[in-house]
């Protein structure tokens, strides 16, 4: 029950969310707290329960059904979702399911397989029951607690359309069919602790060709697995036809053979028109850690929860990357290529309202600064400007990484109306944003290429846009990216010693959150991006921990002699407190001698 894989990844967007809040130094999940007396009624003639809270709660993997019993075709009573928690008020003697309660009232809600949800809490406390739940019972609650999601960086995404491909069927099927409803697990065998050997997407329809005698879950015609057959949990199959009909089984062990082994997931990178660095195997095996972190955190490639990276070690040029085929919403870490288009057009450094500016659009992520430089280098018009940032970028041969449109000041206001470009990237797993779109090894070649620029006057960006940048504006460029979130840690930054110097640019959309920047360390500097998405909504308490903890591990690679062993406690700077007018940032960014 604890796998971390989940037989179903389609998490709605709840109406309310568990909140994050910063008290005594720390991130918590804000949460209700059901407080008074103990809720106890036993209903004699119906053998109905109020349930007592035990202290032990579920929460779904993804999506499960609530029975009124303990049987799959028991009356549907509701649904849960991943996110929220819910008192397991009592657990069957005879069969692997749970009664759940309603949080507050702790009123019967419905039944449970057991398989579909992890437990918190000691289930050895919660009393035996065979209560069924009448009609009459509590309806479900998308979310019992809440959350304020913060400022956003971007107008809300038009997500481009899935395909749901239709598996083909064997013309000696039963005839009974079950079409996905969500994105689900597809296993070797009936049950969760069985590997997972493919993935089914909404509307995918597979033929079944047994059902278990003891389990809910049926299999399914699967071509891709190794004997043909693959197992999938009733509940997550809208199903056409008799199930009965189809053979039972009643096998308990599934043995996988042997597999051919995969290629590593971890892949060496190279630049835009380059040759990649050979990946030592210790860089390697730091690729692999990482890639481990970020699936244990239950993002995985292949389906719609996932994630991406890239790291380069600045000495050696060795690259790696994952998930660099996947388009990500560019969030306010395409600041950084509104960044790189100014400078490429400035021959003197910046006046006092274009640094200004570019101050707040770096250190306070301000979208109305944003805009106010794409009108710059629009000559007035925001969207030409985001096709001069668009321009630059396919000039230097970052063609799958753009901005068509300004940022989204007012989320009332109407989106432009403006046409996205099709990329060679994956543009659909993701759903990221149709007007704001990036891949990490991109952001990471870009970074590089204003590294390379500042320290030695040439690299990447240099040759690839020649006469357009020079070492004081390279420079310059990394300064304000230091000065990001007026230096207080946030997301890469907390996961390295204090005074360790940070050029990144972090960002977020309600589904999507990454950081993208340069550490500089006493055994190297290298570049990190990272990008993370879950359907309609990323919690803030999964991404920032986990992306901390990435930059922690990254810069104790480096600094191996000067571990650092605890992540800071973040920090979020709120706009209202963000002023750049009159510091040194703004002083250095117009400054015709800068060289720090």
């Amino acid at each position: 029950m604890t796998n971390g894989h989940t037989e179903n990844r389609t998490p709605q967007r709840r109406g309310q969310k568990a909140g994050w809040v910063r008290t005594a130094g720390r991130w918590f999940a804000r949460r209700q707290i059901v407080g008074g007396a103990v809720l106890l009624l036993l209903l004699l003639l119906t053998g109905s329960v109020a349930g007592q809270d035990m202290g032990v709660q579920a929460e779904a993997l993804g999506q499960a059904n609530l029975r009124a019993a303990t049987d799959v075709n028991a009356a549907l009573v509701g649904q849960i979702q991943i996110g929220t928690r819910y008192p397991v008020i009592g657990r069957s003697q005879f069969y692997p399911w749970l009664l759940l309660a309603e949080p507050i009232s702790l009123q019967p809600l419905g039944w449970v397989f057991d398989e579909l949800v992890t437990v918190y809490g000691n289930l050895n406390n919660v009393p035996f029951t065979e209560q069924q739940i009448s009609a009459g019972a509590p309806a479900v609650t998308d979310a019992p607690v809440g959350v304020a999601l913060p400022t956003a960086t971007l107008a809300a995404s038009t997500p481009l359309p899935v395909s749901a491909a239709t598996a083909t069927l064997p013309a000696s099927t039963t005839g009974v069919m079950g079409t996905v409803l969500g994105e689900i697990n597809i296993r070797f065998g009936p049950g969760i602790d069985y590997p997972r050997i493919g993935i089914g997407r909404a509307g995918e329809v597979y033929a079944i060709s047994g059902r278990h005698t003891q389990l809910p879950w049926l299999q399914i015609v699967y071509p891709p697995a190794p004997n043909g057959f693959g197992w999938v949990n009733q509940d997550l199959l809208e199903i056409s036809g008799n199930v009965f009909n189809v053979p039972a089984i009643s096998q308990t062990i599934f043995d996988l053979p042997t597999l051919t082994p995969t290629a590593p997931v971890v892949q060496a990178a190279s630049l835009i028109n380059g040759t990649a660095v050979p990946i030592s195997p210790a860089f390697q095996a730091l690729g692999d850690e990482l890639w481990n972190m970020i699936l244990s955190a239950r993002f995985e490639l292949e389906t719609s929860r996932l994630g991406a990276l890239f790291v380069m070690d600045l000495r050696t040029g060795e690259a790696l990357t994952f998930g660099n085929r996947i388009a990500f919403s560019g969030m306010s870490l395409n600041k950084i290529a509104i960044l790189a288009d100014v400078y490429s057009d400035l021959v003197t450094p910046p006046d006092t309202d274009l640094a200004v500016d570019i101050a707040n659009m770096m250190v306070c992520s301000e979208n109305s600064a944003s805009n106010a430089l794409l009108a710059a280098q629009g000559n007035g018009d925001p969207l030409a400007g985001a096709a001069s940032v668009t321009q630059f970028l396919q000039d230097v041969g970052l063609s799958n990484t753009y901005i068509v449109a300004p940022f989204l000041v007012d989320p009332s206001a109407t989106p432009a109306p403006v046409r996205a470009p099709t990329t060679e990237a994956d543009q659909l797993s993701a759903t990221p944003d149709y007007s704001n779109q990036l891949t990490v090894d991109e952001m990471g070649w870009l970074l590089n290429g204003i590294y390379q620029c500042a320290f030695n006057n040439n690299g990447p960006l240099i040759s690839a846009a020649p006469n357009a940048f020079d070492q004081r504006e390279c420079r310059q460029m990394l300064d304000v990216m230091s000065s990001n979130n007026l230096g207080q840690p946030l997301l890469m930054s907390a996961g390295v010693p204090e005074n360790t110097r940070v050029a990144h640019k972090h960002g977020w959309t309600a589904d999507t959150h990454g950081d993208a920047g340069i550490v500089f360390t006493p055994g190297g500097d290298y570049v990190l991006v990272v990008a993370l998405h879950n359907p309609t909504w990323l919690d803030f308490s999964e991404s920032f921990p986990l992306i901390t903890e990435i930059s922690r591990r990254i810069y104790n690679y480096f600094n191996p002699t000067a571990l650092f062993e605890t992540p800071r406690d973040p920090f979020i700077v709120e706009a209202a407190q963000c002023q750049v007018a009159g510091t040194p940032i703004v002083d250095e960014l117009m400054s015709f001698t800068f060289s720090g």
